[in-house]
């Protein structure tokens, strides 16, 4: 039997927050285009971890893995995987459909990642996205609703981040008519979300409606610009306002996390004068790396802690 290349039989164990994790494979390359390892994946994602876990905190993680880097075959995973240990904190939540969770059929076993270790876990899996329902879990692990509202701006080729700028101004305007604020970020691969807080939970279907009800509004305003239909054919030049992202079976990628593009990107929280930006010039708003979110948080803070 040949024997495995000797990056991937490297091993370390490491001690975080009490807890002693096996990390393995860490000068294995997760991204070939820039020559990313998994060891410097797992540093982004532990320094990274003091805002990106208040908005994993309480919502159950499906993850995207790459065992063997972008490039190559990757697969979702909503269960918590067998060999999970035992203090990874998981909730049983009855099986999703379009208006949220169901208390009838199959259940799944997500992992909560609301601590460092856990964290740490999930990536050394070569998680490399970390993806998250509107809605939360209550401490009995029970669903609690969507606490929040969200638009994914999707382009249609040759439009990109330049025209969803354009278009993240004008929802930012329909939802403050409904008197919601709204928290820009960037998607980390083409395009923006638009996060809006409610001040109350709604069921999924709730928040489905108040999305689709804004996209359909833009588009009958600047349907030049703006499409609510998802046939990709009548995307083409347009920008997409994904309203279906709210249904209760539906995950976003959270903030702060990586995507599994060319060049590791990440979904970044940004200002609406670096929207305004964007919209104005098509070079004033762009996708950031790992070491540009990095120095964003040294500087800022989380900007999508509101």
């Amino acid at each position: 039997m040949p024997k495995k290349p000797e990056h991937e039989r490297t091993e370390v164990h490491v001690d975080v927050d009490g807890r002693t994790l096996r990390l393995t494979s860490l000068e294995k390359v997760l991204y070939p285009q820039t020559g990313t390892t998994k060891g410097e994946v797992l540093d982004y994602y532990a320094r990274i971890a003091p805002v990106l876990l208040p908005h994993l905190a309480g919502r159950p993680v499906t993850r995207i893995r790459w065992p063997h880097g972008v490039g190559d075959m990757s697969f979702f995973e909503k269960n918590a995987p067998a060999g999970t240990p035992s203090w990874v904190r998981t909730v049983e939540v009855p099986t999703t459909g379009s208006r949220g969770p169901s208390r009838h059929g199959d259940t799944l076993r997500f992992p909560i990642v609301d601590q460092l270790a856990t964290l740490v876990w999930a990536v050394n899996l070569a998680a490399l996205e970390l993806h998250v329902h509107q809605w939360t879990v209550d401490d009995d692990g029970e669903p609690a609703g969507a606490d929040r509202v969200v638009i994914d701006l999707d382009p249609g080729e040759p439009a990109g981040l330049h025209e969803c700028c354009q278009v993240a101004l004008l929802a930012r305007d329909a939802l403050a008519e409904r008197g919601l604020e709204t928290f820009p970020v960037t998607s980390g691969s083409k395009g923006l979300h638009l996060y809006a807080p409610l001040a109350d939970a709604l069921g999924s279907e709730e928040t489905s409606a108040l999305a689709k009800e804004i996209a359909e509004e833009l588009q009958g305003a600047r349907g030049d610009l703006v499409t609510a239909t998802m046939t990709k054919s009548r995307r083409r030049g347009k920008v997409f306002l994904d309203w279906s992202q709210n249904a209760g079976s539906k995950t976003t990628v959270s903030p702060y996390s990586l995507r599994g593009t060319p060049r590791p990107q990440v979904a970044t929280p940004v200002t609406w004068d670096e929207v305004a930006a964007g919209a104005e010039d098509p070079l004033g708003l762009e996708q950031f790396s790992m070491a540009q979110v990095l120095e964003r948080v040294e500087e800022h803070g989380d900007l999508f802690a509101g």
